[in-house]
């Protein structure tokens, strides 16, 4: 029974952007290791911004250094744990 935790910043994300997440997520799951999607969890967990770092320092702060704004994509990471 796999359980799959994604942990992403809280900025707007809609709920057709979560569905899409968990159908990709299970379908990944169904074609490498041919898991039961009856079976499997996909969990999403939005963190505001002033509780995610990244290189020790506030996400917002990292954006900024890297010339990033909101939406700057490439400073974004997940953090994903399978169980």
């Amino acid at each position: 029974m796999p359980y799959v935790n994604i942990k992403i910043t809280r900025e707007g994300v809609t709920p057709e952007q979560k569905a899409a997440l968990i159908k990709a997520t299970t379908d990944l799951l169904v074609d490498v290791l041919d898991k039961d999607p009856a079976t499997t969890s996909v969990v999403i967990n939005e963190v505001d911004l002033e509780d995610w770092s990244v290189g020790g320092m506030p996400v917002e702060q990292y954006r900024r250094a890297l010339g990033k704004g909101r939406s700057g994509r490439s400073a974004d990471h997940a953090h994903v744990t399978k169980v």
